[in-house]
Order: structure tokens, then C-alpha cells, then sequence
């Protein structure tokens, strides 16, 4: 489940880091040459393309972080607290009951068991990513050389008769 959870954060982040990127202008420079006069400044820029698909990039990676709050959610609600049977308990529960406004009367286990082998999923997760990453960047193909000729030339200063 943490796997899912950085998978689902990492790639909804990057599509909105990088959905800017999809914006492209068109550049119009017919006008800009043309014989004076010529109206300043020259509006160089015809039109841009792509802010559809910025928009969908956008959208994407919020509905991808949307899921993984949605996993996160899910995760807390898997590890309920087990219900009180013992009628002096519910008592106790009833008069001592947690505050939530104190992060010392927490369910703490509930947390760890929601969360705990989430975080060793997503560290795994980021691990295996980065392993992958460096072995893809160590890895560099055969480049051919590059010819490099030496050349020289003197000049004299010669004496005409």
C-alpha cells in the first residue's frame, strides 16, 4: 500500500511540476520586418499550443494526489480501535475519553499499525526508484570520438628585391 501511495504522489506531482512545460508559443516574426513604420513593440507571439494538454497534466496529478490521501484514509479507517465489552470499561472510556486536542491521549498504536508498513512501502518505494535512476545514469553508451586535428601555419616576413 505505500508503494501505491508514492507511486500515486510521485507521478501526480510531476505531471503538475511539469505541466507548464506543455505550453508551447508560436512565434510570428513576418510583421516585425516588415517596412516602417511598424507598430512597437512587434507582438512576436502568434498563438500558444498545448494548454489543453497542461490542463489535463494539471487535472491528472490532482486526481492522483486525491488518491493517495484517498489510501491514506482508508489505511486509518483498516485499523479501528477494537470495541469496549466490558461495561466498567465503557465507563472509564465514557468519563477518560480521548482528546483529541492532546497528542499525548492519541491512539498511537492505531497510527503505527496504519501507517507503519506504509512508510517501509514507500521507503522501499523511493529506494528501488532511486537504485533504478542511478543505474540509468551510470549507464552511458559508447561515444564516438571526436576528430581533433592539429594544424599549424607560420608566417615570415620576407624581404622583396
Amino acid at each position: 500500500m505505500g508503494m501505491f501511495v508514492y507511486v500515486a504522489v510521485a507521478f501526480g506531482t510531476q505531471l503538475i511540476v511539469t505541466a507548464p512545460a506543455s505550453v508551447v508559443p508560436v512565434f510570428d516574426f513576418t510583421n516585425c520586418y516588415a517596412a516602417p513604420p511598424i507598430a512597437q513593440p512587434c507582438e512576436r507571439v502568434a498563438y500558444r499550443v498545448g494548454t489543453l494538454n497542461a490542463a489535463v497534466n494539471v487535472w491528472c496529478g490532482l486526481l492522483l494526489l486525491a488518491i493517495a490521501a484517498w489510501l491514506v484514509w482508508e489505511l486509518w479507517n483498516a485499523v479501528p480501535p477494537k470495541p469496549i465489552t466490558d461495561d466498567f470499561l465503557k465507563l472509564l472510556d465514557d468519563s477518560f475519553a480521548r482528546d483529541w486536542r492532546k497528542p499525548t491521549t492519541w491512539s498511537w498504536m492505531r497510527a503505527v499499525w496504519a501507517y507503519g508498513f506504509t512508510l517501509v512501502g514507500a521507503t522501499a518505494a523511493a529506494c528501488i526508484g532511486l537504485m533504478i535512476s542511478a543505474a540509468i545514469a551510470s549507464y552511458s553508451p559508447a561515444k564516438t570520438p571526436t576528430a581533433h586535428v592539429e594544424t599549424s601555419q607560420r608566417f615570415r616576413v620576407t624581404q622583396s628585391r
